[in-house]
């Protein structure tokens, strides 16, 4: 087996990291120590930080997606009513305004979608968009100013640092192409699966 993605269409790289940090803002410490330690300064409080531990937490367990929704929503979050999040799923909890999951989108099993990033000296704010029709598999972890463009696919267990193309198939800590769907054929392609 060869180490080269296999395509369908024209292979076209991944963007740089630097595409998603370019969506974020980012702050200097509020203080003297760990950026983290002054959470409550940057994020609306402690009482608004408890609300959305509380309803994203709840929305972690419930096996209804209806359920899942509205808790989502009252956090801020923006989830199409025909996104299907998984079981596990956690939602950043200081900044769910930021995130928006579109229509039939798939969020696996236990994954974690981030909006922001606390470093020692800074921190950073970024919105995630997961267009329609993607699917993400369990266990991965997607950080603040990601882009997961429509129809693409990332594998169980991946670190998504950057942005994915439409009809990319990703994996890996962190994510690299591993090939890209020719869109055109893809409803050629679900009729012969189905014969």
């Amino acid at each position: 087996m060869t180490d080269q993605p296999s395509t369908h269409g024209p292979m076209t790289p991944l963007p740089p990291t630097e595409t998603r940090k370019s969506r974020c803002q980012t702050h200097d410490s509020p203080g003297t120590h760990a950026s983290l330690l002054y959470y409550t300064e940057v994020t609306g409080g402690i009482l608004r930080v408890i609300w959305n531990a509380v309803l994203i937490y709840t929305a972690r367990f419930s096996p209804s997606f209806r359920l899942k929704r509205w808790l989502y929503q009252a956090v801020g979050a923006h989830v199409s009513p025909h996104a299907a999040i998984g079981l596990g799923v956690t939602l950043d909890i200081f900044f769910p305004q930021d995130i928006t999951i579109e229509s039939d989108a798939i969020v696996g099993y236990n994954t974690t979608i981030l909006a922001h990033e606390f470093m020692r000296y800074e921190w950073r704010r970024g919105p995630v968009k997961i267009c329609r029709n993607v699917t993400i598999g369990a266990n991965c972890t997607i950080l603040p100013g990601v882009v997961i463009n429509e129809d693409a696919v990332v594998s169980a267990m991946s670190l998504v640092n950057r942005d994915v193309p439409a009809g990319a198939f990703v994996g890996g800590v962190p994510i690299r192409l591993l090939r890209i769907r020719n869109m055109t054929s893809t409803a050629e392609n679900a009729e012969e699966d189905n014969v």
